[in-house]
């Protein structure tokens, strides 16, 4: 199984959240392959503090990243015309959900409000593994 990070996922490894470092930790153990969109980046970047490029780097360095090219920026158009006044979808959220379902990944998001897709799997662990 393919798994895409939400940016908030990577953020939590970042501020040493263990239970999430743990779950991570279970799905590599267990064969899944770890993965995030390039928009991910750009929105950890974005909030980077001084000294922090390291330990970012060397996070990232080891997470497969999937290229976003013109088909997942059609499905995120199409996320986008859909679902940015009901849900307020932006841009980065639309670019991951696309992601992950042209992949072919579970999204592993910590707010799944965020990404009302019925096409896009979700994986969370609080709920037992794979949902929708």
């Amino acid at each position: 199984m393919k798994i895409l990070l939400d940016t908030d996922v990577i953020i939590e490894c970042l501020k040493g959240n263990k239970e999430i470092i743990a779950i991570l930790e279970g799905l590599y153990e267990e064969g899944c392959i770890i993965s995030f969109a390039p928009i991910s980046r750009a929105e950890v970047y974005a909030g980077l503090r001084k000294g922090e490029e390291k330990e970012t780097n060397e996070l990232l360095q080891t997470i497969e990243s999937l290229p976003i090219d013109d088909k997942i920026g059609q499905v995120a158009g199409t996320y986008l015309a859909k679902f940015r006044k009901s849900h307020s979808l932006e841009i980065a959220d639309a670019l991951i959900a696309a992601t992950a379902m042209v992949n072919k990944a579970h999204l592993y998001t910590l707010n799944q409000k965020h990404y009302p897709m019925e096409d896009v799997k979700k994986y969370q662990k609080s709920y037992g593994g794979e949902t929708k």
